[in-house]
């Protein structure tokens, strides 16, 4: 029996729970999607994603929201995160039950055992069971949206072999011509690798930093051939 509450695990603390056998969500039945939006493991590294070792979007987990589903939320902090933080573990059972409410809550029969899409999953949990605010606010052609996560889209470019976050987002972002309203609280982004048949790179290297300052929109940047304020950007 986990305690109520946890913190999200750093450093040391992180390498000493996380790492090893018997380590991160048990994955059954096409439950990757969400495993991996959960918590990512691989064979000798770990790559936390929402809660293992951020506390970023611990409102989710705590906050009395107008519209949250108290079940989902209890589930969701109880049964995954906790255990996550204090174990390392999270059984398949724990996932099966979260699964089994969004199937009955997003009324879609396939949360259960069908591949879905990680972005569908974020929506129906952030927005409609537990009614948080968007995370991220974009702007295209002078009109603005609000999202959860951002999905990378572009088109196959032969110099990118091996790419890495930063440039699959700037480029993303040019290609569609957007820009970030305002700096976001959690950048979640799905890249383009995704599903049992499409892989557009064969690899793709985490950025451990992420740098936006060209992402947001009129944000004071230094002119490249003078060194002061810049008045005109080129793309």
């Amino acid at each position: 029996q986990a305690p109520d509450t946890s913190p999200p695990l750093r450093n040391e603390a992180a390498v000493r729970v996380l790492r090893g056998r018997m380590k991160g969500i048990q994955g059954h039945c096409n439950s990757c999607y969400m495993d991996a939006a959960l918590f990512r493991q691989g064979p000798a590294w770990v790559v936390p994603f929402l809660f293992s070792c951020t506390s970023v979007v611990d409102s989710m987990l705590f906050k009395p929201f107008p519209l949250c589903d108290r079940n989902v939320q209890s589930i969701l902090r109880d049964e995954i995160v906790t255990p996550l933080r204090t174990t390392g573990f999270v059984h398949a059972g724990s996932m099966m039950h979260l699964r089994e409410q969004l199937t009955e809550k997003g009324q879609c029969s396939s949360f259960t055992n069908a591949e879905k899409d990680p972005e569908e999953f974020l929506t129906l949990i952030m927005h409609q069971l537990l009614g948080i605010e968007p995370l991220l606010r974009l702007q295209s052609g002078g009109q603005e949206q609000d999202c959860y996560c951002y999905q990378i889209f572009m088109d196959k470019q032969e110099d990118l072999v091996v790419p890495d976050v930063q440039q699959l987002v700037e480029r993303s972002f040019l290609s569609s011509e957007l820009k970030l309203v305002e700096i976001p609280s959690c950048f979640i982004i799905q890249m383009p690798r995704f599903g049992k048949e499409y892989k557009m790179f064969s690899k793709i290297i985490p950025s451990l930093e992420l740098d936006i300052t060209d992402l947001l929109l009129d944000s004071p940047r230094e002119c490249c051939v003078c060194g002061d304020v810049a008045t005109l950007e080129c793309s």
